[in-house]
């Protein structure tokens, strides 16, 4: 059973959630938040394992509600998907740099949300979409985000460097297995050895890091 955490201050959009997931077997929601000072204390009460998480709210937003969350070590194991109603919005880059698994517009699909949930539980980050890449890229090259390489960057391997060249492309361990003609295990251990040295969260985040020190 995934267990979600809804935040958002609209009551109609915390209404739809929790009928789409109370309605989908697999799913329990495990509480519901309307501000972000109000997200962090009930993260800590129920322990999720994904909080859908509003951007703008009144009180601290969702950016550093996730900063947050993020931070408390007794939610290593929660994950956190950004909820936004633009493409483009200004926040989801830092939202992502401090630990936030993807975004997702409030227009998705149900389906597509419900896919995304299982996503970021099994490890995965949603960086499928173009847009995420597209908006990380622009933040960077447009100079709004000097490069900033990872103070840890040269611990790893000419393998693993590009197998995080790679993951930024958004390429999955089997594609990456396939580009380097490797098998999916080793892509796998690859990525997990990567993540350890860069002391990343998730996926997301070592798309970050990619960006910021200049690998993709």
């Amino acid at each position: 059973m995934i267990r979600v955490l809804l935040v958002d201050d609209q009551d109609l959009v915390r209404i739809g959630l929790r009928t789409l997931l109370e309605n989908e077997d697999g799913f329990d929601v495990a509480g519901e938040a309307a501000d972000g000072l109000a997200a962090v204390d009930e993260a800590i009460r129920v322990r999720p394992d994904v909080v859908l998480m509003d951007i703008r709210m009144p009180g601290i937003d969702g950016l550093e509600a996730t900063r947050r969350i993020v931070a408390q070590e007794t939610l290593a194991q929660t994950r956190v998907i950004v909820l936004t109603t633009f493409e483009r919005d200004e926040y989801v880059f830092e939202a992502l740099h401090v630990g936030a698994s993807g975004f997702l517009l409030k227009d998705t699909p149900p389906a597509q949300l419900l896919e995304a949930i299982r996503t970021v539980v099994d490890g995965g980050a949603l960086l499928a979409p173009s847009v995420t890449r597209t908006l990380i890229a622009e933040f960077i090259s447009a100079g709004r985000r000097p490069l900033t390489p990872h103070p840890q960057l040269d611990q790893l391997t000419t393998r693993e460097v590009e197998i995080v060249t790679l993951v930024a492309e958004g390429l999955n361990n089997h594609e990456i297995a396939e580009r380097l003609f490797l098998s999916p295990a080793t892509a796998r251990t690859h990525v997990s050895r990567a993540m350890i040295k860069l002391g990343a969260r998730d996926r997301a985040q070592l798309v970050v890091f990619a960006f910021q020190s200049g690998l993709a």
